[in-house]
């Protein structure tokens, strides 16, 4: 048996709990990749899946002395699809952005970016597709005066894509959404980049436009 299909025996029944999958569901997916021998001691078992991440672990057995990769059950309910590539940072903190969706509130107030690494006198900045926090300045009054997660979909900054081309928006724009990704509005007023439909479906769904 090679360690890929070792690990996913041992499989991970944390994992399946944070995406909400009972055992039989998760042994079920395993079977459909091919993986159902599974031969594993009740030892060997408790060491592994005591480790609360898919590592290396330095009391394992001798026959788990491998080189253990990262694997993520995938969940049905996924919300971001994947990751992005690098664009050119257009909205540090302190920008104000157009709200586009129809959620009520007119623009959004950066003071945040999720994800984004620290360095030393440095703003942290999003570009398209980037989740940050927000609050509204101009909008309902039950938006005012709290923290929103929103999502950037249009900038004004120009940005390369792998193909060579240069693209920007008229404006600088974001939508609210809650922490899944999900948007609190039901439409999109503009266009919405590609980077930001392929990395949100939700919100791919209810752009008109995709550039």
């Amino acid at each position: 048996m090679n360690p890929a299909s070792l690990i996913i025996a041992a499989a991970w029944q944390q994992g399946a709990k944070r995406s909400g999958l009972d055992w039989a569901e998760a042994s079920a997916r395993r079977a459909s990749w091919g993986l159902t021998n599974f031969n594993l001691t009740p030892d060997a078992s408790r060491q592994i899946s005591g480790c609360p991440a898919l590592r290396r672990h330095p009391h394992a057995s001798k026959d788990f002395r491998t080189i253990i990769i990262s694997i993520k059950i995938k969940m049905s309910n996924k919300v971001k699809a994947s990751t992005k590539f690098r664009m050119t940072l257009a909205l540090p903190v302190g920008a104000v952005v157009n709200c586009a969706d129809n959620s009520g509130a007119k623009n959004l107030y950066i003071i945040s970016v999720v994800g984004f690494g620290a360095r030393l006198n440095r703003l942290p900045a999003a570009s398209c597709g980037d989740m940050v926090m927000a609050t509204v300045k101009k909008g309902k009054p039950e938006l005012r005066k709290k923290v929103h997660p929103a999502i950037i979909v249009r900038q004004r900054k120009p940005w390369r894509r792998r193909d060579g081309i240069f693209l920007y928006f008229e404006d600088n724009a974001g939508v609210i959404v809650n922490p899944k990704g999900e948007m609190k509005g039901s439409a999109i007023a503009g266009p919405v980049a590609k980077e930001c439909a392929d990395l949100w479906p939700r919100i791919a769904s209810n752009a008109g436009t995709v550039v």
